[in-house]
């Protein structure tokens, strides 16, 4: 599954943990999605996926949840890409 990561955002604070979102495209998907994402150690990772701009297709957001739960790789990504943006301004593509 190819992705394409739009924007990442990520906060930390001592009381709340980690929070941020990973906003991404995936080829040949009609809708964007966004991941939000909530640790309190930035190892043990609780999320949930949504479409980024209303709704979209119910299989193609169930194919997304399936590659997250089975393709450890492409959730290191998006948790990365959240780490690297760590207290960052947040940014977009241009």
């Amino acid at each position: 599954m190819n992705v394409n990561i739009l924007k990442a955002e990520l906060k930390h604070s001592k009381q709340d943990g980690y929070n941020g979102h990973v906003h991404f495209e995936v080829e040949g998907h009609k809708s964007a999605y966004e991941l939000t994402l909530v640790s309190k150690n930035a190892e043990d990772w609780m999320y949930s996926l949504n479409f980024l701009n209303g709704p979209g297709k119910e299989i193609q957001i169930n194919q997304v949840e399936e590659q997250l739960e089975e393709n450890d790789e492409l959730f290191d990504t998006l948790i990365d890409a959240a780490l690297d943006a760590l207290d960052q301004p947040s940014t977009t593509e241009s």
